[in-house]
């Protein structure tokens, strides 16, 4: 992983994650580095973590349904410093 002083890169908004399919840049510690973007093509996931992936897409399907709703989104009930979105997420898994 190569460091970068780059201004470009430092503090803006787009300087973290997947930006070509070439590289990414990824901030640790107030510093910009580079790195290639992982080759996950060979990588098989299990069963378990297929289901999992599968509880959580079913999960977001059910956060949005509540805020899309503007009634439901306004008597749900939130967890303290959470927004709606991200209780019903947890709440739907909680359930589980």
């Amino acid at each position: 992983m190569a460091r970068t002083n780059n201004h470009l890169f430092d503090g803006l908004k787009v300087s973290r994650g997947k930006n070509t399919k070439d590289f990414v840049l990824k901030t640790r510690g107030g510093k910009t580095f580079v790195s290639k973007c992982p080759d996950m093509s060979k990588v098989v996931p299990s069963a378990l973590q297929l289901e999992y992936k599968n509880r959580f897409m079913l999960a977001v399907e059910y956060a949005k349904s509540i805020i899309s709703d503007p009634v439901q989104k306004a008597n749900y009930k939130t967890r303290p410093g959470s927004t709606v979105y991200h209780s019903a997420i947890k709440d739907y898994l909680e359930s589980l």
